[in-house]
């Protein structure tokens, strides 16, 4: 049985507006992940045939490219489209979503969703990845996402869940459930892999980063931004240098095609 997912659309095109923002500040992956993404699909990327959607302004698009697979961009944003084509003009791209695919059936290797996969129904994606995928092609999703165990990391949930009302525990329990919701169908067999990594970057830039979150995005700009004043005093407490280590796990879910 399948079931729809509720997408608040404010937040799914609030990207577009920050789209130069979010290519400068958004944490790219380790080569970990794609060596990860090759073992479970039991294929090399080099060579292959991938489409990456919701691709955003590239980041993980150019990576697939720099492995040497023969990747196109999918993205529905014009403001991330835009963005993408000023960084990645010999990759190409097209305009759709995961919900209805504008590529052709049993044509791809791989078809991956880097930070994007919640945007999209899997009552629908879910169909589409097995229409586009060849048989023994690889589903390959994946997000960056804050590591807990870490002291400064875990403060500043803490004080992020005060400012926009939730628990940060159960922020992470609904990561976990949402990987266990990529497919409520049943019709992937998904592994899941986990890859810790970490950046070191400017008080500036991780502040960048974050304020490109869609939760930032969709607020008044006088709150949003007297918040991040208040994060940069407690960054430079626990950063005096003004480099701040940030710590994720990428949380990674592959699934072949029968």
């Amino acid at each position: 049985m399948t079931t729809t997912r509720p997408v608040d659309p404010a937040r799914a095109h609030s990207f577009n507006a920050a789209a130069a923002q979010y290519a400068a500040n958004r944490p790219s992956y380790p080569p970990a992940l794609l060596d990860t993404i090759e073992k479970a699909a039991d294929r090399s990327l080099t060579g292959a045939r991938v489409a990456d959607v919701g691709a955003g302004t590239g980041i993980s698009t150019s990576l697939l490219h720099a492995r040497g697979a023969d990747v196109l961009a999918v993205e529905p944003g014009a403001g991330m489209a835009a963005e993408f084509r000023r960084g990645n003009p010999d990759i190409p791209l097209v305009r759709g979503n995961g919900n209805a695919l504008p590529l052709a059936g049993a044509t791809l290797d791989f078809l991956t969703y880097a930070q994007s996969w919640h945007w999209t129904d899997p009552a629908h994606s879910v169909p589409e990845a097995l229409r586009v995928l060849r048989p023994g092609g690889a589903l390959a999703l994946w997000w960056n996402t804050d590591a807990p165990d870490i002291e400064w990391i875990a403060e500043a949930e803490a004080r992020e869940g005060r400012r926009f009302g939730f628990d940060p525990a159960e922020r992470h329990h609904k990561a976990d459930e949402r990987l266990d919701l990529a497919d409520p169908s049943g019709r992937l067999d998904f592994a899941h892999h986990k890859v810790r990594w970490s950046r070191r970057v400017s008080v500036d830039t991780h502040l960048a980063n974050i304020a490109s979150h869609s939760q930032y995005l969709v607020i008044d700009a006088p709150a949003r931004d007297a918040f991040l004043a208040e994060e940069r005093t407690h960054l430079l407490r626990a950063f005096p240098d003004g480099v701040v280590e940030e710590t994720y796990d990428v949380l990674m879910l592959v699934a072949r095609k029968r």
